[in-house]
């Protein structure tokens, strides 16, 4: 499985192409050193050294992609301010595709953290999460590119974009031109992502769509899992596991594959990328069992990374 799985990076992600549709950010990290507290409050305060600016939530998603050399597009909403300038001018220089995106008057979603050696300190929110007004537009939008995709992904973060109607309109039309939708999905509401191909849960997300709590366990995530599908009509599920890696459940396959033993420093993006990887594999024609395999080996470059990170194809061929 590994000399195909090395043969498709190097050689068969630029032939696929993945539109992505959700809720976009701009994060934004505050790098610096802490040696005293403020005489104003008690506080520290932070000499900040580095500023550094990336893409966020489903941006991430499309980061990873353009960087694996995937032909990406991506739709969502962006503020009218100069976090929107910033968060364009970077879909742009990584090739993104942004035509379908919809400017609006609320701020561009923008996370700014403040970090002093790996902890973080502080992060501050500029976000209006009401739901999208333009979602006629974003959907002729999206009509206009799925022909041209050879898959879709769903990024919900919560922040007004995946609503009901927007998410069972793109997984109708999906389903309707037999192409692939995978949903990172946000919130207990999971009957609008009915009839997706894969919804890819971190443990907490799953927990919060059953009826009781279950604990981290392979059993226990392979029974509930079987439940959710024929639930919501679904062909599999992943879940990620934190340090016990993820588990695939497609119709009779189920994997549990472990995680890659390293030191761990943010875990925060690596859901991002572990959507992204599965739905580019499943473009590429590989199967669901090596798609969540090389998901998995890509998270594991991210975690080992500080902040929001998108895994790159040299990266990734290194790791296998």
């Amino acid at each position: 499985m590994i000399d195909e799985l090395k043969n498709f990076v190097a050689d068969g992600i630029s032939a696929c192409k993945i539109l992505v549709v959700g809720d976009v950010m701009l994060d934004k990290y505050y790098f610096g050193e802490v040696t005293r507290i403020s005489p104003e409050a008690p506080v520290p305060i932070a000499h900040v050294l580095d500023v550094r600016e990336t893409l966020g939530g489903a941006a991430n998603v499309a980061h990873n992609l353009a960087l694996l050399g995937c032909e990406t597009s991506i739709i969502g909403q962006v503020g009218r301010d100069n976090h929107g300038e910033i968060f364009l001018s970077k879909l742009k220089s990584l090739g993104v595709n942004f035509s379908g995106m919809i400017e609006t008057s609320k701020p561009t979603t923008t996370k700014i953290r403040v970090i002093s050696g790996h902890q973080q300190m502080i992060r501050l929110d500029f976000e209006d999460a009401t739901e999208i007004s333009a979602a006629d537009e974003l959907l002729k939008n999206f009509s206009e590119q799925l022909p041209n995709v050879d898959a879709v992904i769903i990024s919900d973060y919560g922040k007004g974009v995946c609503t009901k109607k927007i998410c069972r309109e793109i997984i109708g039309a999906c389903r309707a031109q037999k192409k692939s939708v995978v949903v990172d999905p946000k919130g207990d509401n999971w009957q609008k992502y009915f009839d997706a191909s894969f919804i890819t849960p971190n443990l907490k997300e799953f927990n919060a769509v059953l009826p009781k709590k279950i604990p981290n366990v392979d059993a226990e995530i392979e029974n509930s899992a079987r439940k959710i599908i024929d639930e919501f009509n679904l062909r599999g599920l992943i879940v990620t596991r934190s340090a016990k890696g993820l588990s695939l459940v497609d119709g009779e396959k189920i994997s549990h594959i472990k995680a890659r033993a390293q030191e761990v420093f943010d875990v925060s993006g690596a859901g991002d990328t572990v959507i992204a990887v599965f739905a580019l594999a499943l473009a590429g024609n590989l199967n669901s069992e090596a798609a969540a395999y090389l998901a998995n080996v890509a998270a594991g470059v991210v975690v080992a990374k500080v902040g929001t990170y998108a895994v790159n194809r040299d990266e990734l061929l290194s790791a296998l």
